[in-house]
């Protein structure tokens, strides 16, 4: 009978590595070999800010001006600045630091199209990644505050990495500057008006984490007046890996 019938088994259609390289236990090692190494070294170097952007930016637009003013207005106030250490914004903002006398950090990654750091990076302070998550990790446990500047894909995953890990209380609140009405003004209309108010995703709260604004000196008067009556001394790395 129909029902007697032997029903094939689950497992038989379960689908499978084609095969598991054994090198990848050491993979392990080698994520905590980089993370050692970013650790001791960063330590070292004291509060910065990050500086987030567009790699294709050219160095005649009005953005990576910008970019160069914003590092050099945060050399002024004493932090350094931390950049992806590739060309475009990112090299824009090393320029800044590097050309006043700022400390110029570069997270690099291994890229088939990026193959080296910019040459406004302090020589000492080159990092050369070979995972995108330890780097994120670099970006934000040293960073007292984050501009972001016009840009891509890679842009928005760091922007959005560091709006959900202070959302979540992962770290402590940091602040977030959007450099550029004309570019992130939709993105965030987008958020308020249909995240927020129609789809109800995220709390009213939350669109206050990041503001807009159009000039170096907007950008970091917020980050100054976040810190307002806190001295060096007071500053820590934004969260503690136990």
């Amino acid at each position: 009978m129909e029902k007697d019938k032997k029903r094939p088994s689950v497992h038989q259609e379960m689908k499978q590595w084609t095969k598991i390289k054994g090198e990848n236990a050491w993979t392990m090692f080698k994520v905590i070999s980089e993370m050692v190494e970013g650790f001791d070294r960063l330590n070292e170097i004291g509060p910065c800010v990050s500086v987030f952007g567009s790699a294709r930016t050219k160095p005649d637009h009005p953005y990576y001006k910008l970019a160069i003013n914003v590092a050099r207005k945060l050399t002024e106030e004493g932090f350094g600045v931390i950049t992806g250490g590739g060309p475009g914004i990112m090299e824009a903002g090393n320029k800044g630091a590097k050309l006043y006398d700022g400390i110029s950090v570069g997270l690099g990654i291994d890229l088939p199209f990026e193959t080296s750091v910019n040459e406004f990076v302090d020589n000492d302070k080159v990092f050369n990644h070979r995972f995108f998550f330890v780097r994120k990790v670099m970006f934000v446990k040293y960073a007292q505050g984050f501009v972001v500047l016009p840009g891509g894909m890679g842009t928005l995953d760091e922007l959005f990495e560091v709006l959900t890990l202070i959302q979540t209380r992962k770290i402590t609140r940091v602040p977030i500057v959007l450099v550029g009405k004309e570019y992130w003004s939709g993105l965030k209309d987008w958020i308020k008006n249909v995240m927020f108010a129609k789809a109800g995703n995220i709390n009213e709260k939350d669109l206050d984490l990041m503001p807009i604004v159009e000039t170096a000196e907007e950008a970091v008067a917020i980050i100054c007046n976040f810190y307002k009556g806190k001295n060096s001394g007071e500053l820590s790395p934004n969260f503690d890996l136990k």
